[in-house]
């Protein structure tokens, strides 16, 4: 289906991808000059011990980074289910697998963060560090880091589905390149780390997926803003069945 500048799937995506982009950007930025209190990459003599009670005086400084990245996840959810709506005829098959797996993707990340902001950081301030222990972000293998990465693995995956909706113009081959590179490393990480790591992978494999995914979000954000930015390039019947390698 092709849309028209003016269409409401062209502005949808617009806007979308512009604030994909732009809070991709953001929670990035606060995430990475956020330090890491415990784990492999906490400095050493300064990370915080189980129960990490500690933890309490860097409320709200710590948790200020997910804010943005919920509000991202959002905008990421809206923009694949334009990126579906925009697919044409057969490819929208691919586009509808997208977008589930970008639902379960928000909806597993936004559980994670709402448990954090939510429960974590006023049990912190209360003095309840040990009985939030397994759930908080300051445990290296606990729930948090666990959510984290099965919500961006899902993440991950839908980039590979949404590729294959996009059409034929320059912008739209460098997103199709930029998701399909960002899921197979992801893919192959996860894979790879967890053999190599086992049980102390820790947030090893999360700091990577993150970092993908948030990359990919931006750059991609960006592209596509430019896409929708124009009319649609009407893919045509014949190319749609030769992606999916049938033949009349």
């Amino acid at each position: 289906m092709s849309q028209h500048t003016g269409g409401p799937v062209a502005r949808t995506g617009f806007w979308s991808a512009v604030l994909t982009a732009l809070l991709a950007a953001i929670s990035f930025g606060v995430a990475v000059t956020t330090p890491p209190r415990s784990g492999p990459f906490a400095p050493p003599g300064s990370a915080i011990a189980y129960p990490y009670s500690g933890a309490a005086r860097f409320v709200p400084r710590d948790f200020l980074w997910m804010y943005p990245a919920l509000l991202m996840m959002l905008a990421f959810l809206v923009l694949a289910a334009c990126l579906r709506e925009r697919a044409a005829g057969e490819l929208r098959l691919f586009g509808t697998i997208g977008l589930c797996l970008a639902a379960i993707s928000v909806g597993v990340i936004a559980v994670d963060y709402f448990i954090q902001l939510q429960t974590v950081q006023p049990g912190l301030l209360r003095g309840e560090g040990p009985a939030l222990a397994v759930v908080s972000q300051y445990n290296p293998h606990g729930i948090f880091i666990t959510l984290e990465n099965l919500g961006f693995l899902a993440t991950s995956l839908s980039f590979a589905f949404l590729a294959l909706t996009l059409g034929p113009s320059r912008a739209e081959r460098a997103v199709r390149w930029v998701f399909l590179t960002c899921s197979a490393l992801a893919v192959l990480a996860f894979v790879g780390m967890s053999a190599y790591f086992g049980f102390n992978l820790e947030y090893l494999f999360e700091v990577a997926v993150i970092s993908l995914v948030w990359l990919t979000l931006i750059v991609s954000g960006i592209l596509l803003a430019f896409v929708f930015a124009r009319p649609a390039d009407r893919i045509s019947p014949e190319t749609t069945r030769l992606r999916l390698g049938k033949k009349r």
